[in-house]
């Protein structure tokens, strides 16, 4: 009986850290997930040409790593976030201008 009551508290204990650091990151996964359908919208109404596609996907991406390099140690800095969430602002901004450019792929 004390043997179970032991491993419940480290898997309680275990899993208690384990979601702050999914907690850090949902927020700019979400905010990434809104950001990836109105790239979706852009191209399929035409807005995004093929170019402004390839170099708002090459900014995806390089915000997708940013996050993967936050949370390796498992805790993502208040310094890491305000990088992430510039980052997110800057993609944001590209990709509204890129939508909004007058130029369509029709």
């Amino acid at each position: 009986m004390k043997k179970i009551a032991i491993t419940t508290l480290a898997l309680v204990m275990a899993s208690a850290f384990a979601v702050p650091s999914f907690a850090q990151t949902y927020r700019s996964e979400s905010r990434e997930n809104r950001q990836e359908n109105r790239i979706y919208r852009g191209a399929v109404t035409g807005k995004l040409t093929p170019q402004e596609l390839r170099n708002i996907a090459r900014q995806q991406n390089r915000i997708d790593r940013a996050q993967n390099r936050a949370a390796r140690d498992g805790v993502i800095t208040p310094r890491e976030r305000r990088e992430i969430e510039r980052r997110q602002n800057n993609a944001s901004r590209n990709i509204y201008r890129k939508n909004n450019n007058g130029r369509t792929l029709y």
